[in-house]
């Protein structure tokens, strides 16, 4: 193992805070990742439990417009690709809030959501969603398979880089879905993370970050196989792999599998040089923002956030950013607003603080949403406020 990237002491990334708990110790933990020199798959320690990490969970994906198009445009697709009906069963392993179920459901598909956190399985509940309030695992799905249950189609959005116990969790995958069916997942491309350097995805809830060539190796180890894959621009550029149980001699890869390997080799994914270069970008991604937000700070200009998202967490812990230099930043989640970020305690205030405030300068924070934010928020030209993008490289704009 080398180390691939060592950003100090952070705490969890979605540990947001009360104001009560200001005035209480705050727990930080290495976040430190490492690339295998065998396989190359990057991951981090297991330092904080998932229990602790997901069973109470701040992110619910539905406020989030462009991701919920994500999932209607999917599910649209996946409905006329495998020939779903009212017959078939789609499982969602961490279906959040069922910002995705709900689109089979409106076509009247059955759906089962798995997700270990009680907070957003109930609002999936009051959709009319049927949510089972566990961690997914091949115990799991030996339950299912007892009692006669098997997936026609498997959903997994951004939950493979979450799971600690891969092996397990992809043994799991194999046994419930049914013979003939497919599984999807979708994760942040580590090609996409190391050439436009998104250091700040990396948090203490991703394990693990996949390039294809990693990610096909981890499941045909289990007896499943790749057989296409789409590249995305969601989280700053992802990949969507289309698993199924047939090996290529029956269900050959499709050209896209073949050229983005083919691709992957040429940006040196297997080349421990190539993973070894990656943290001197990083710091100067570090001190270009710095010296942006001191000279603002110097000059009587006012930043505040935009977002409060865990990438945001990484970014503004690992560059040592507080209050002093981000009044505050805003979040259209209510279960955000009122709340502190962790580690540097900036609040978090509803978006309408933003235009009381009038701020020279908006950080964006999920700068992967860039395109829909600044949509939002055409109205802070109207003051003159600039808007500024930390990643891949700062960028100051009107």
């Amino acid at each position: 193992m080398d180390v691939f990237i060592d950003l100090g002491m952070s705490p969890l990334a979605n540990s947001y805070l009360s104001r009560a708990e200001l005035r209480q110790p705050e727990r930080f933990y290495p976040l430190v990742a490492y690339v295998c020199d065998e396989c190359y798959l990057v991951q981090l320690d297991e330092h904080a439990h998932p229990d602790e990490i997901f069973s109470h969970y701040a992110y619910f994906s539905s406020y989030s417009d462009s991701w919920v198009r994500h999932a209607e445009d999917y599910v649209e697709t996946a409905v006329g690709r495998w020939n779903l009906g009212a017959t078939s069963l789609v499982v969602e392993i961490a279906s959040n809030d069922g910002y995705l179920l709900q689109f089979f459901v409106r076509r009247g598909i059955p759906v089962l959501g798995i997700e270990p956190a009680a907070n957003c399985a109930q609002a999936a509940e009051k959709k009319g969603i049927r949510t089972l309030v566990r961690f997914f695992d091949d115990a799991l799905a030996r339950e299912f398979v007892t009692a006669g249950t098997q997936a026609d189609l498997i959903v997994g959005n951004n939950v493979l880089a979450h799971v600690p116990a891969l092996n397990d969790f992809v043994r799991g995958l194999k046994r419930l879905l049914r013979p003939g069916g497919v599984i999807t997942m979708e994760f942040p491309h580590l090609m996409r993370l190391i050439e436009e350097n998104q250091f700040d995805t990396i948090y203490h809830e991703h394990f693990s970050y996949f390039s294809l060539h990693t990610v096909t190796r981890v499941f045909e180890n289990q007896g499943l196989f790749v057989f296409d894959v789409d590249e995305l621009p969601t989280h700053g550029g992802s990949l969507r792999i289309y698993v199924g149980h047939e090996p290529p001699s029956r269900r050959p890869f499709t050209s896209q599998v073949e050229e983005l390997l083919a691709r992957e080799d040429r940006a040196g994914l297997r080349d421990r040089a190539r993973y070894r270069e990656f943290a001197s970008g990083i710091h100067a991604i570090k001190r270009e923002l710095l010296r942006f937000l001191l000279a603002a700070a110097e000059e009587g200009s006012r930043v505040v956030g935009y977002g409060a998202p865990a990438k945001g967490n990484t970014l503004l812990n690992y560059c040592g950013i507080g209050r002093d230099l981000v009044q505050f930043t805003v979040d259209r989640s209510p279960h955000k607003q009122g709340c502190f970020l962790p580690g540097t305690h900036i609040p978090i205030l509803a978006p309408e603080a933003l235009r009381e405030a009038r701020p020279e300068y908006v950080l964006l924070l999920p700068w992967n949403l860039e395109r829909e934010i600044v949509g939002q928020l055409s109205y802070v030209r109207e003051w003159g406020g600039r808007f500024v993008i930390p990643i891949p490289h700062l960028r100051v704009y009107p």
